[in-house]
């Protein structure tokens, strides 16, 4: 098993970044994303569970139907 070292992850997230600023998502994924973000981070906190998971759970399904529908 290979150990990650720091000029590893660097490395990727470098990677990671150059691609994702090529990628161009629609307006309507964007909003989605943004709305999914808050409510997701609302109802994680009302519910008593992460705010941080919920931000993120609402953010991947936001982002799924604005892509869904930037697509329609």
């Amino acid at each position: 098993m290979k150990i990650l070292n720091s000029k590893n992850i660097l490395v990727a997230s470098v990677a990671i970044v150059l691609m994702a600023g090529c990628a161009q998502v629609g307006p309507k994924t964007q909003k989605g994303a943004l709305i999914g973000a808050g409510t997701g981070a609302v109802v994680g906190a009302v519910s008593g569970g992460s705010i941080l998971t919920g931000a993120a759970v609402g953010t991947a399904v936001g982002a799924g139907i604005g892509y869904m529908e930037d697509t329609k």
